[in-house]
């Protein structure tokens, strides 16, 4: 019998889902499902990303502690998206996937995403949202190592994420506008964010010049002390 707990089903859902089944949930939703029925989407992604961070354990107790520090770092994520002007929820997104684990930060972005949009504003963006955020995490996980011995390389992975961002959000923004994926209108929403993608990414470098070191600190003494 096939269970989760199967190492190669783990490895299916750390990968596939991220990378193919929730990017394909999140666009085919978007298409098929009207303004009034996107909650359906993000509480399916949200559900999706619970399965992507189970996938990355394999311990319940180790879990379970991982769990506990994720919520910490996800109602950080969202009390800073309320911060005016520059926001550090990417940069704290990206600190997670690096000391916790790919799955944990894809978790911690996308949670923070449909959780600061009961406030912030739910709507059919929420999912492209917690998609951008969930897979910013998620590499950051992958390329922990060198974006821990290197800070350059880090400060770079910031500001490419706020590009990145920028490009994924503009997707949603082209189906919302034309119904489905024109180029020229993907294009044109582009150059028109300009100013924001900018922001987001100046953002995300100010943010982790500050905030990965004292909190890779804590962290690192946490995987330490607790083997999470």
């Amino acid at each position: 019998m096939v269970t989760i707990s199967d190492p190669r089903v783990r490895r299916f859902i750390g990968r596939a889902f991220p990378f193919v089944i929730i990017p394909a949930f999140t666009v085919v939703g978007s298409a098929l499902f009207d303004n009034s029925r996107h909650i359906i989407i993000s509480l399916g992604v949200a559900a999706m990303s619970l399965l992507v961070f189970i996938s990355g354990f394999e311990k319940k107790k180790t879990g379970t502690r991982r769990l506990v520090i994720a919520s910490v770092m996800t109602a950080l994520c969202v009390l800073g998206r309320f911060i005016p002007l520059f926001k550090p929820i990417t940069a704290l997104t990206i600190i997670t996937g690096m000391y916790l684990g790919g799955e944990t930060g894809f978790l911690v972005g996308a949670m923070s995403a449909v959780i600061s949009n009961i406030f912030a504003g739910q709507g059919p963006w929420t999912a492209f949202q917690m998609l951008a955020w969930g897979l910013i995490g998620l590499i950051a996980g992958i390329l922990a190592d060198p974006l821990k011995r290197s800070r350059p390389l880090l400060l770079t992975y910031g500001a490419v994420t706020g590009i990145a961002y920028s490009f994924i959000m503009d997707i949603w923004t082209t189906l919302w506008y034309s119904g489905e994926f024109d180029v020229s209108v993907y294009l044109t929403a582009l150059v028109t964010a300009i100013p924001y993608t900018v922001s987001y990414a100046v953002s995300n470098f100010v943010f982790l010049w500050f905030l990965a070191k004292p909190f890779g600190e804590k962290l690192s003494r946490l995987h330490i002390k607790y083997g999470v």
